[in-house]
């Protein structure tokens, strides 16, 4: 059936990790635009993205894409496609939808629209009056923007986030694809130590594990097309085997996190477990104000408190001048927090050498990079 083309969806400012990740695992002709990298592939190719793309928020097939500023345009567009090169007789599918900037812009009638369009369009190619809709599940979304519909099938299911070691979280987490991009957007390597002072439920540290370790970081989860006719079980299995080996459990990467909430620590510790690498992180009851930076040309990378309760204003401001004076106290560190605070680095005492924006959940954030200087060639070998 020739290439499939591949959508992998990212939060806003993260589109060049997912870029980069792309580019690693090797696939073509990618593309790069606000909120998703496009690619060409085949099964295993998407088989691929959901088990190892640790930034991207879902896998979709881009099924096609046209102009439409009317809902005949948009009927008969979404007819002319090919569903049933994935759709079964017995699929059940769901159609979501967003509008954006276009003339249509009643989401819902979008939905209603393209769902009777794809159920025509199945009707004369399997030749049956209805559907049953029992067997797999397909959540084919209509995308408008700016009068371009994009109509894709989702091939992950859950978002890529939930990568199943945190069935327990606090109440703001950070998601798991987030927190692996703080951590690819940082110098951090394996033979680096890595503090997160205020790590909550130890999300950064295990993505920072998994990371160290080369662990898929969709391999013990489930993902929607991993019942489609389309692609064999057999792929799936191949994949995760491969996976598997690729596991490097002889690396022990220098990884420490506190925090003053007890009960967060306990969490952390119990997702660490969940996700295999709890002997390598080393979790504390700590206050930001007690911490002390151990060894050198580590790196602080963390997602703390960001004020934006009533009555917390007072309390965070004091934490980013603690944390400014606990990297005061060695220079060769680098530090790397996001936060929506928009005076944090006066509050911190230094002018970030890079500030990116992004989004954490709906909040604008800033991601704030002070670099240390580089560690000397002969340093490892003597640490």
């Amino acid at each position: 059936m020739g290439q499939i083309n591949i959508i992998a969806t990212s939060a806003f400012g993260l589109e060049a990790c997912v870029k980069r990740e792309a580019i690693k695992l090797g696939f073509k002709n990618i593309h790069t635009f606000d909120g998703r990298v496009e690619f060409t592939g085949n099964e295993e190719d998407i088989i691929k993205a959901n088990l190892w793309m640790r930034c991207a928020s879902k896998i979709l097939i881009k099924i096609g894409e046209f102009k439409a500023v009317t809902f005949d345009e948009l009927f008969e567009g979404a007819k002319a496609l090919n569903w049933g090169d994935w759709i079964t007789v017995d699929g059940k599918f769901t159609v979501t939808g967003k509008c954006v900037k276009s003339i249509l812009m009643s989401v819902s009638d979008c939905q209603a629209i393209v769902k009777k369009a794809v159920v025509e369009k199945l009707k004369s190619k399997y030749n049956v009056p209805w559907f049953d809709e029992t067997g797999a599940d397909y959540t084919i979304q209509v995308s408008i923007l700016k009068d371009i519909a994009t109509l894709t099938i989702d091939t992950s299911g859950s978002g890529l986030h939930k990568r199943g070691y945190r069935e327990i979280a606090l109440e703001a987490p950070i998601k798991e694809t987030m927190a692996a991009a703080m951590v690819e957007l940082s110098f951090w390597n394996k033979d680096r130590i890595l503090f997160d002072p205020m790590c909550g439920s130890g999300t950064i540290l295990i993505e920072a594990a998994m990371i160290a370790r080369n662990i898929a970081p969709g391999i013990n989860r489930k993902f929607a097309c991993e019942d489609w006719e389309r692609i064999d079980s057999k792929l799936w299995k191949q994949a995760r085997v491969e996976a598997y080996k690729a596991i490097d459990y002889n690396v022990m990467p220098k990884l420490y996190g506190s925090d003053i909430d007890g009960d967060a620590i306990s969490i952390a510790i119990e997702n660490a477990e969940k996700a295999g690498v709890d002997d390598c992180i080393q979790f504390s009851v700590l206050p930001l104000q007690k911490a002390k930076l151990m060894g050198d040309y580590g790196c602080l990378i963390s997602n703390p408190p960001y004020g934006e309760r009533l009555g917390e204003l007072k309390q965070v401001e004091d934490l980013y001048k603690s944390l400014g004076n606990l990297m005061r106290t060695n220079s060769t560190w680098s530090t790397y927090i996001i936060t929506s605070m928009e005076y944090f680095e006066k509050l911190f005492g230094r002018k970030a050498d890079v500030k990116r924006k992004l989004f954490n959940a709906q909040i604008k954030v800033d991601y704030y990079q002070f670099y240390g200087p580089r560690p000397p060639k002969d340093w490892g070998k003597t640490e």
